[in-house]
């Protein structure tokens, strides 16, 4: 019986995100591990290898695939009411203890999450995008695992989709390059960040460096993709008002239309010490958010237990431009031009020009269209 190392290297093809050195190694820079690998080895993440001289990227199966609101990735701006279609592979360049995704993340590294007996199966480019217009989805996204250590994978992926009309998405862990990024910058509408935590020796504990994700924030919106930011709010970890205020600055520093989640733990994984968050906490964190100047803060994980902070509010008269409840988008009153109805403000995002054809009222796939 074949290992998981060898069912999941059946399933590569020659990398592009990296450079050749003279000696046959190969230093790659899909993510801001950059790591050297020399023939034999892999990086980090486990699932790029050196085979005599060529690195050997991830390619041709999902581990994961599901239609999702975009709602739950989460992106609160980005086609609101639209399905996706979410894959994934297996790995991680990181090994968070609280991950929620942990068998797809960790399977190469925990003995755990292997035991869970995580499966590949085959898939194409071409496969992934019919799926995705046979259950209606208006993007596809790089998910459940981190999307950057499989980069050329979703490259591909996401040619053929926008070819079809899709718009594509990665949600990550922020360890990316400048590189990578300007790589994948024609194929790539959105980017969502998780922002584990504002303390660069907590991150170096999961396997990152701070730096290198506040510096993915800012390349992204640089590089004029659409950037909204995850924090999963963890109580005892990062939940005390200075980290959180740090967090806030420094988004509002970027840009004050980065949409900012705040989110709700649950225990999961080895990170089992900690309670779940409440909803106080969550309203804390928001309040911050707004003081700090950011005009749009969420709450999620907890719906009907938040307020308004699930809802989008033009920053400028305070008109409700789009009612959530958890994933479902109950009311949706922007223009076409994406504004606001009342004061005509511009609100930052990617929009229907169809305000009228927004799916209400449900989740899944596929969803009812108001009429």
């Amino acid at each position: 019986m074949k290992t998981l190392e060898e069912l999941l290297d059946e399933h590569t093809a020659p990398a592009r995100f990296y450079d050749r050195l003279e000696d046959g190694a190969a230093r790659c820079w899909a993510c801001a591990h950059r790591c050297l690998i020399k023939p034999g080895r892999r990086g980090i993440c486990g699932v790029r290898f050196n085979r005599a001289g060529e690195l050997r990227a991830p390619w041709g199966y999902v581990a994961a695939v599901q239609v999702d609101p975009v709602e739950k990735k989460p992106f609160n701006h980005l086609l609101p009411g639209s399905n996706a279609l979410t894959f994934g592979m297996l790995g991680c360049d990181f090994h968070c203890d609280f991950c929620q995704n942990w068998v797809s993340s960790q399977a190469l590294r925990d003995p755990a999450a292997r035991s869970y007996g995580p499966s590949i199966q085959p898939a194409s480019p071409e496969g992934l995008t019919a799926a995705a217009r046979r259950y209606d989805a208006d993007l596809i996204v790089s998910s459940y695992n981190e999307p950057l250590i499989t980069a050329e994978w979703a490259e591909d992926v996401f040619t053929t989709a926008q070819a079809a009309g899709l718009r594509c998405a990665f949600v990550s862990n922020g360890n990316a390059t400048p590189e990578v990024l300007r790589a994948l910058r024609p194929v790539l509408t959105a980017y969502k960040v998780d922002l584990k935590c504002m303390r660069d020796r907590q991150y170096r504990q999961l396997g990152g460096v701070l730096q290198h994700v506040l510096d993915t924030i800012q390349t992204a919106r640089e590089l004029g993709l659409w950037v909204e930011v995850v924090t999963l709010v963890i109580p005892g970890m990062n939940d005390s008002n200075e980290e959180l205020w740090d967090a806030a600055r420094f988004l509002a520093g970027v840009s004050r239309d980065i949409p900012w989640h705040v989110t709700a733990f649950h225990p999961d994984y080895k990170h089992n010490d900690a309670p779940p968050t409440g909803a106080e906490t969550l309203r804390r964190a928001a309040e911050i958010g707004q003081e700090a100047g950011l005009n749009y803060v969420y709450a999620g994980n907890l719906p009907g237990r938040v307020g308004s902070l699930e809802d989008t509010h033009c920053p400028a008269c305070g008109t409700l431009l789009i009612q959530r409840r958890g994933y479902v988008i109950q009311k949706y009153n922007l223009t076409a031009q994406g504004s606001c109805p009342k004061c005509g403000a511009a609100i930052p995002g990617v929009w229907s020009p169809e305000p009228e054809s927004v799916h209400l009222d449900g989740w899944g796939t596929p969803r009812p269209v108001r009429t």
